[in-house]
């Protein structure tokens, strides 16, 4: 009983901002985007060519049957 007491009476006591639990939204300003200049001066003509390897390559029907027979036996 006490400790609810004291509890009750320490929530009377504190600022109405700390008393609100739900967080304010401010507008986003230019501080919180991100800085893109040094993005838009990159030299596209700097990057290397590469070649794309497909490393999941899908079953063949031959396989999808054999594996078909393997799970029934």
């Amino acid at each position: 009983m006490l400790a609810q007491r004291r509890a009750t009476t320490a929530a009377a006591h504190r600022p109405e901002s700390i008393q609100h639990t739900e967080t304010l939204r401010l507008p986003a300003t230019m501080a919180d985007k991100p800085d893109i200049s040094e993005v838009e001066k990159f030299d596209k003509a700097k990057l290397k060519k590469t070649e794309t390897q497909e490393k999941n390559v899908l079953p063949t029907q031959d396989i999808i049957e054999q594996e078909k027979k393997d799970v029934k036996s």
